[in-house]
C-alpha cells in the first residue's frame, strides 16, 4: 500500500522540516518588512521576494536532477536552506532591507526543490496511487503550518534584535530536514539517460489542452492564495489592530487548512476525477472571498483564510494529479519544469501586486480583483472539455 511506501514517508517528513520555510515568512515576513523597508509599499516585499525565488530556481532545479540525480540535490538543499537562513539572520543584524529580501529570496530557491518532493513520491508508486502519494508528501505541510510560525515566535527574542533567532531556528529545521532524506531511495533513471531532454519539444507538448488544465489548475490555485495570503498579516496586524497572535493564529489556520484536505484530497480524486476536484476548488474560492468582503473581524480573516486553504489543495493536488497526462516518461523533467515555472511564476506576480494593492485600494478591493484568475481558469477548463483532446482524464478518474 502506498502509504507505507519507504520514500512517501521519507520524503513527507523531510517536507515537514523543509516546509517550515514558508510560513514562517508569510508570518513575520511582513512584518520584518515593515520594519526594514524603506517604504511601506514595499512590506510585503520579502514575502514576494520567498515566491520569485522559488519561480526563479525552478527551471535550473529541475535540469540539475536530471544530471545529479533527485537525492543528491535534496541533500545539497538542505544545507543550502541552513545557509540562506543564515544570511537572512545576519541582514536582520545589520538593518538590511534589501539583504534580508536577497536571503529570504534564497530560501524561495531551496523552495522549488521541495516542491519536487511530490513528483519523486508519485515515482516512487504505482500509477494508479501517484495521486495519493502526493498528497501524503502534502501532509508534511501540516507539521510546516504549526512548526513554522512556532520557530519565529519562540526564536523572536533569543537576540537583542528581533527574529534573528527564528532565522537561526530555521537553520537548524533545515539541516534535520537533510538528515532525514539520507533514508531517501531515488528512482531515477541511469545516468546515461539523464544527460539530455528526451522525447518531444516542449512546443509540442503545451498543443495539449490537459497540459494547460493541469498547469493552470496549479498556478491559479497558487496566485491567488497567495495573493490574499501575502497582505492578510499586514491588514490584520498593521490595518485592523488585531494582536499578533491573533494574527498567527489565522496563518496557522489557513497552511494548516492548505494541507489538512490531504488525508482525503487524493481518494476524492480517485473517486470523482480531476475535473470534479477542480470546479471544486473554484466554488470554495467564490466562498472565501464572500467570507473576505463581509467584514474584517477576526473571524472573518479566520474562516477566510480556512477555505483560502482548502481551495487551494483542491487544485493543486488535481493539478500535480492531471499533469503526468501530458508528458512521456522521459519527458518527466522538462514538463516539470515548465509546470513548476509557470505556477511559481503566477503566483510570485501575485504576491508581488499583493501588498501594492492593499495599500492603495484597500482589502475589499484587493480581493474584488482576484476575480479574474478564477473567470481565466473555468475558460481553461472549458477549452479543455471543448478539445476531447483528454477526455479519458476528464471522465475517468485519476
Amino acid at each position: 500500500m502506498f502509504a507505507l511506501n519507504r520514500n512517501v514517508r521519507v520524503l513527507m517528513l523531510a517536507g515537514a522540516l523543509g516546509m517550515c520555510v514558508a510560513p514562517m515568512i508569510v508570518f513575520i515576513g511582513g512584518i520584518v518588512g515593515t520594519t526594514l523597508a524603506p517604504t511601506p509599499d514595499l512590506a510585503t516585499l520579502p514575502v514576494a521576494a520567498l515566491v520569485v525565488g522559488t519561480a526563479l530556481a525552478v527551471v535550473p532545479v529541475s535540469r540539475a536532477m536530471q544530471v545529479l540525480g533527485r537525492k543528491n540535490v535534496f541533500l545539497i538543499n538542505a544545507l543550502f536552506a541552513a545557509l540562506a537562513s543564515g544570511l537572512s539572520a545576519w541582514a536582520i543584524q545589520l538593518g538590511s532591507f534589501w539583504l534580508f529580501c536577497l536571503g529570504v529570496t534564497l530560501l524561495g530557491a531551496s523552495l522549488a526543490v521541495i516542491q519536487q518532493f511530490r513528483f519523486a513520491a508519485m515515482e516512487s508508486v504505482a500509477v494508479d496511487q501517484a495521486a495519493n502519494a502526493a498528497s501524503v508528501v502534502l501532509l508534511g505541510g501540516l507539521v510546516a503550518a504549526f512548526l513554522g510560525p512556532e520557530l519565529a515566535h519562540i526564536g523572536k527574542d533569543w537576540f537583542e534584535v528581533d527574529f534573528i533567532g527564528s532565522f537561526a531556528l530555521l537553520a537548524i529545521a533545515s539541516l534535520a530536514g537533510g538528515l532525514v532524506l539520507l533514508a531517501y531511495r531515488p528512482n531515477d533513471p541511469p545516468k546515461e539517460n539523464r544527460d539530455s531532454y528526451g522525447g518531444r519539444s516542449l512546443s509540442e507538448i503545451a498543443k495539449q489542452p490537459v497540459l494547460w488544465a493541469a498547469v493552470m489548475s496549479a498556478g491559479i490555485g497558487y496566485a491567488v492564495m497567495s495573493y490574499v495570503m501575502t497582505a492578510t498579516p499586514v491588514s490584520m496586524h498593521h490595518m485592523q489592530g488585531h494582536s499578533l497572535l491573533d494574527t498567527k493564529w489565522v496563518i496557522q489556520s489557513h497552511i494548516c487548512a492548505m494541507f489538512l484536505p490531504s488525508f482525503f484530497s487524493g481518494r476524492l480524486i480517485t473517486r470523482f476525477g480531476v475535473k470534479k476536484m477542480i470546479l471544486a476548488g473554484v466554488l470554495v474560492y467564490v466562498l472565501c472571498g464572500l467570507i473576505a468582503l463581509s467584514g474584517q473581524a477576526l473571524m472573518h480573516y479566520w474562516l477566510g483564510l480556512v477555505l483560502l486553504g482548502i481551495g487551494w489543495n483542491f487544485l493543486f493536488v488535481a493539478g500535480t494529479a492531471l499533469l503526468p497526462e501530458s508528458y512521456l516518461p522521459e519527458e518527466r523533467f522538462k514538463v516539470q519544469g515548465l509546470n513548476d515555472f509557470s505556477v511559481f511564476g503566477s503566483q510570485a506576480l501575485a504576491s508581488l501586486s499583493s501588498g501594492f494593492v492593499i495599500f492603495n485600494v484597500g482589502w475589499n478591493m484587493m480581493i474584488l480583483f482576484a476575480s479574474p484568475m478564477l473567470v481565466l481558469l473555468m475558460f481553461v477548463l472549458w477549452q479543455w472539455h471543448r478539445s476531447g483532446a483528454s477526455k479519458l482524464s476528464m471522465d475517468r478518474p485519476a
